[in-house]
């Protein structure tokens, strides 16, 4: 099975960005045509999640200690920010060092983030309290 993933890959090449094919449809990837099931997405979701959580863990060793739960949210803030973005979450990771999970949340929602998308940053910022 790996030669053939590795034939196809050589044959149809890689772009990371959208791109018409021969036919003119909208394509990314290997040769995936758009747009994607949800299967699909899914996939890709998951995978970006896993390398989310295995960024953190390299530079944020705090966030290993944290309760599964905890990292969820983290995790998502990532996806939606980066981690660059969270790690810019000073004073929430102090607090979350700490333990202090409802200083964690006022944190959370002490920022551009929670102006920008209130619904969400409540959500989780609620979630990090609890």
């Amino acid at each position: 099975m790996n030669e053939v993933l590795e034939s196809i890959k050589k044959n149809e090449g890689f772009k990371g960005v959208v791109y018409k094919d021969t036919l003119g449809f909208d394509t990314i990837g290997y040769g995936t045509k758009l747009p994607l099931t949800q299967e699909e997405a899914q996939l890709i979701l998951v995978s970006r999640m896993g390398a989310k959580a295995s960024e953190l863990k390299s530079v944020q060793p705090v966030f290993e200690t944290l309760p599964v739960n905890k990292q969820g949210i983290i995790i998502e803030m990532c996806y939606q920010m980066g981690v660059n973005g969270v790690m810019n979450f000073k004073n929430m990771w102090f607090a979350l060092q700490k333990k202090d999970y409802a200083t964690a949340s006022k944190e959370m929602l002490n920022s551009k983030w929670a102006k920008q998308t209130p619904n969400r940053a409540n959500q989780l910022a609620l979630l990090m309290a609890s």
